[in-house]
C-alpha cells in the first residue's frame, strides 16, 4: 500500500472457469427421443473426444455433474477445439445447448447438410445455459460437434453434452440410474443466524437437496450449501440426498450444526473509513496505536508475518522501530479502541507479503493462526492484502473455516489491486462473492495503477472521479453489496507510487456513488447510498500530512445517507 509495501501485480487473477454442455428439444420432443452424444459427461476421459493441440484433459474440479469434466486451455494460435462425431438422422431436427462457466466459451456443430449454427458467451462465474438447434440435409448421417475456446482467453470446463433428438444409430451412453447417499457432509461454518454444509461429491448425481431436522430446506447442484434463517446458540440437525433423472438417494449420515451466539459490542457504522497501521518505520510518523486518529472506525495493523508452516501467519510487533512500544501496551491500546467503538483487525500481505494458501493443508494452518492471533491479541478479524497470488477455492475455505471459529462479529475486509477487480472471474473477485455472507467490505486500490476499464466498457486513468466511480460501479454491479465496497486512496503524495488525490476527489466520488452528485463524465446509472465508505494508506502517512485526509475524508464519509 506504500511505495515500500506494495508493487503494481498485473496479472489476471487465475480464472476458475466451467463448461458444461447438455440439451433440451427444441420445438415439440418425440418420446424416441435420444442424447446422441456419447461420454457426454467425460466420464470416461477424452473417450469419443479429440482435442486440438493436446489442449484438453479431464478434471475432477470444477464439475457440473458426476466425478469429472473437460478442460480444455488455448494458446497461442490454438483456441483449445474439441470435437465429436456424432450419428444423426436425415431430414431431423436436433437440440443442442451447453452450460458454460469461465473464459469465452464456444459451442458449434459443422457438416449439417444445412445451415451449421453455433453459439458463445463472455467469461461467466457461474455455470450458464447456451442453447441452439440445428436441421440435418436429406443424406445427412453424421454432425461434428464442438466447443472451443479463444486465443489469449483462460481455460474453459465442459461437461454434460447433448445433442438430443431423432437416435441416430450410434449408440448413446447408458441411463442414469439413483446415485448413492453423499459421504463426508460436515458443517464448515456458523454465524449467529446460519449454518455452512460441506460434503463429497456424489457419482452421477445432478444435484443435492439439502434436509434441516427432516424436512428439505434447499436444493443446490454444487456440494456445499448455506441454511439461513436460523435461531442464535441453537444446535440443528442436517442431512443431504444426492439427485439425478433416476431418483433420489437415501439420505446422508447426519450431522449437527451450532449456530453462534448474537454478536455483542458496538457494531461497525453504517458508513466506515478504514486506516492501515504500520508495524514499521518507514519514514512516516511512529503511531502507537492509541494515536490513530478517531477518524478511522475500522483500523488495520499491517502486517502479519509468514511462518515456515504453510499457510500459517504470526504478529511480531516492531517495538524497537515504534520506539520500544510493548505487547502489553499495543493489547491494552487495542482494548482501548474496541471500547471507543472501533474494530481492530490484523492484515495479511503487502507488497513482501510471501503467505499461500493453495491447498486444503494451507487453508486449515491459516485459519487457526489469524484465529489465535485474534485470541492472543483481541484482533476483531482479518484483513486479506495478498498481492502476490489468490486461490478462491482455499482462500474462501480458510476465511470460512475462520468465521466458523470466530462466530458472525468477525470482521473482513479486502484490499485488492485494480487488476484483481476487474472481472467477476479473477481470484479476489471470486473469493469476495464466495464469501459475500460474511464479507464487511472490499477496499480496493485506486492507486499504483495502470488505466483500466470501467463498468460502462470504457478505459479510464488513475487520478479522477471517474476512475474512483466508473471502477466502483464494476463491484457495486457485480454482485457485491454497496455496504461491501469502499474506495481505497493513499493518505499523501508519500503513501503511493501513483495515483494520490486530494481529499476532496474522494469525497467528490463517494457523493457520486451514494447521491448521484459531483460526478465527473461517468454517472452510474443508479445511486448506492449504503456505500460503505473510504479506507487510507496510512494512519502514519496521514499524521505525517497534518491529518488532512481523515479531517477531510472522515466526517463525509460519516455524514453520507
Amino acid at each position: 500500500m506504500s511505495p515500500q509495501k506494495r508493487s503494481i501485480r498485473l496479472w489476471a487473477g487465475a480464472v476458475t472457469a466451467a463448461l458444461a454442455l447438455s440439451l433440451t428439444g427444441a420445438g415439440q420432443a418425440s418420446a424416441a427421443d435420444v442424447n446422441n452424444a456419447k461420454n457426454a459427461g467425460f466420464e470416461s476421459g477424452l473417450s469419443n473426444w479429440t482435442c486440438s493441440a493436446n489442449s484438453g484433459t479431464t478434471v475432477t474440479s470444477p464439475v457440473r455433474t458426476g466425478t469429472t469434466a473437460l478442460k480444455a486451455t488455448p494458446a497461442g494460435q490454438d483456441n483449445a477445439r474439441c470435437t465429436q462425431t456424432v450419428a444423426v438422422k436425415p431430414n431431423s431436427t436436433y437440440a443442442l445447448s451447453a452450460w458454460v462457466q469461465g473464459g469465452y466459451s464456444y459451442l458449434g456443430v459443422t457438416g449439417t447438410g444445412t445451415t451449421d449454427v453455433s453459439t458463445w458467451t463472455p467469461d461467466s462465474a457461474s455455470w450458464k445455459q447456451l442453447t441452439t438447434s440445428f436441421t440435418t440435409g436429406a443424406s445427412t448421417t453424421s454432425v461434428t460437434v464442438y466447443t472451443h475456446g479463444w486465443y489469449g482467453q483462460p481455460a474453459y470446463y465442459a461437461d454434460d453434452l447433448s445433442v438430443y433428438g431423432p437416435d441416430g444409430g450410434g449408440g448413446t451412453d447408458p441411463a442414469p440410474t439413483i446415485p448413492g447417499a453423499p459421504a463426508g457432509l460436515s458443517v464448515s461454518g456458523t454465524t449467529s443466524s446460519s449454518v455452512s454444509l460441506a460434503w463429497n461429491t456424489v457419482a452421477g448425481a445432478t444435484g443435492y437437496h439439502v434436509y434441516l431436522d427432516g424436512t428439505k430446506v434447499t436444493a443446490v447442484t454444487g456440494t456445499s450449501a448455506t441454511v439461513t434463517g436460523l435461531a442464535a446458540s441453537t444446535s440443528y440437525s442436517f442431512q443431504v440426498t444426492a439427485t439425478n433423472s433416476a431418483g433420489e438417494s437415501v439420505k446422508s449420515a447426519a450431522v449437527t450444526g451450532r449456530t453462534t451466539a448474537t454478536p455483542v459490542g458496538p457494531a461497525l457504522p453504517k458508513h466506515a473509513v478504514t486506516g492501515y497501521w504500520q508495524n514499521f518505520n518507514n519514514g512516516a510518523t511512529v503511531q502507537k496505536l492509541a494515536d490513530v486518529q478517531a477518524q478511522y472506525d475500522i483500523i488495520a495493523v499491517a502486517f502479519a508475518d509468514a511462518t515456515s508452516t504453510p499457510g500459517a501467519v504470526t504478529f511480531n510487533l516492531d517495538s524497537a522501530g515504534l520506539g520500544g512500544y510493548t505487547v502489553d501496551q499495543f493489547k491494552a491500546d487495542v482494548k482501548a479502541k474496541q471500547a471507543a467503538g472501533k474494530k481492530v483487525i490484523v492484515s495479511v500481505g503487502g507488497e513482501r507479503g510471501t503467505v499461500a494458501v493453495n491447498d486444503s493443508a494451507s487453508a486449515t494452518n491459516f485459519a487457526n493462526s489469524v484465529y489465535s492471533l485474534m485470541q492472543t491479541y483481541g484482533f476483531d478479524g482479518v484483513d486479506i492484502d495478498l498481492e502476490n497470488g489468490l486461490n478462491a477455492t482455499y482462500m474462501t475455505q480458510a476465511l470460512r473455516s475462520l468465521s466458523s471459529k470466530a462466530g458472525s462479529s468477525l470482521v473482513i475486509t479486502m484490499a485488492p489491486q485494480t487488476i484483481d477487480m476487474q472481472s467477476t472471474s479473477n481470484s479476489y473477485f471470486q473469493t469476495a462473492l464466495n464469501i459475500k455472507d460474511i464479507l464487511t467490505v472490499v477496499n480496493m486500490q485506486y492507486y499504483n495503477s495502470g488505466s483500466m476499464l470501467g463498468c460502462d466498457g470504457k478505459v479510464y486513468s488513475q487520478g479522477s472521479v471517474d476512475f474512483l466511480t466508473a471502477l466502483a460501479c464494476i463491484q457495486l454491479e457485480g454482485g457485491l453489496a454497496p455496504s461491501q465496497v469502499g474506495l481505497g486512496l493513499p493518505a499523501s503524495t508519500r503513501g503511493a507510487g501513483s495515483g494520490y488525490v486530494s481529499p476532496s476527489v474522494v469525497n467528490n466520488a463517494l457523493d457520486c456513488l451514494a447521491r448521484g452528485t459531483n460526478c465527473g463524465s461517468f454517472k452510474p446509472s443508479r445511486t448506492y447510498p449504503d456505500l460503505r465508505g473510504a479506507m487510507t494508506w496510512s494512519t502514519n502517512w496521514d499524521a505525517a500530512a497534518g491529518n488532512a485526509w481523515s479531517n477531510a475524508v472522515g466526517p463525509h464519509v460519516h455524514g453520507l445517507p
